[in-house]
């Protein structure tokens, strides 16, 4: 598989870039960072602080390298995001976003690339969140109409969006398994009131460099569950992320989610 990566200055982008540059089936063909940055032109792996050099460059013009590659894995902004899913869409690559903070209408084009490309939007490639995932599918269809459910997300200080796309991930798979609307689904609690019975809610926490932890809190009457995944670093997603990529390029054109490519 030849391989383009996005923004390997990133903490997901340099990761990427070492954890691909160690697979014996996979050819990098380049890297593509934002119009204007000094490490435009110079090597990728040097770019990406992994200790070697890669002996491809890194663009600023996706549409350079564009035509080398069966596929392209993006962990940027949404604005580059966009721009990516355009280009590839335009030139009919498979393309891996695992770039999170979209609109509902900027998801939904995702969604309607599918109709003419490969393309998997997805907030979190670790294996364990997608096993957390189907651990709610059974707790939520279990306890919801008797339990309280709020998800609390933990992440670093530069994080953008809150809550997480995982966060959102986890309470659309709970409303689908407990049968409740996700646009019923509410952000943190303030003021004075009494909690909405049978909604689920988000609290988001930001600080330090901590990485990735979801706990999902389900409160009953004298006792509590909880399912929690726990990230001692980035790698897991970026072992994921890959693996999905030498998945997705083996797919007929569509819209996929990550939990297609682990299927548990």
């Amino acid at each position: 598989m030849k391989l383009i990566i996005t923004a390997p200055k990133g903490k997901m982008g340099s990761l990427n870039t070492l954890i691909a540059a160690e697979r014996d089936d996979i050819e990098i063909v380049g890297g593509i960072g934002p119009k204007g940055r000094p490490y435009i032109g110079t090597d990728l792996g040097a770019a990406a602080g992994i200790g070697k050099d890669l002996g491809v460059k890194v663009y600023d013009n996706l549409e350079d390298i564009i035509d080398q590659c069966d596929c392209v894995l993006d962990f940027s902004t949404v604005e580059m995001g966009m721009e990516v899913l355009d280009i590839c869409n335009k030139h009919g690559k498979a393309l891996v976003c695992g770039t999170t903070g979209f609109s509902p209408e900027q998801r939904q084009a995702f969604v309607d690339a599918g109709k003419d490309i490969p393309v998997m939007l997805a907030a979190n490639t670790s294996r364990m969140v997608n096993v957390m995932s189907k651990l709610l599918e059974m707790a939520a269809g279990a306890l919801h109409e008797t339990c309280d459910i709020e998800i609390l997300d933990m992440h670093d200080n530069k994080k953008l969006d809150a809550p997480s796309g995982t966060a959102k991930e986890l309470a659309e798979t709970i409303c689908e398994a407990s049968g409740t609307s996700f646009e019923d689904v509410e952000y943190g609690h303030a003021g004075r009131g009494v909690r909405n019975k049978g909604n689920v809610v988000y609290h988001s926490m930001r600080g330090g460099d901590t990485p990735s932890s979801h706990i999902v809190y389900f409160m009953g009457t004298g006792e509590r569950l909880e399912i929690a995944h726990h990230s001692i670093n980035w790698k897991c997603f970026a072992s994921g992320a890959v693996d999905a990529c030498e998945w997705i390029v083996k797919q007929p054109k569509g819209s996929y989610v990550i939990s297609d490519a682990v299927q548990l």
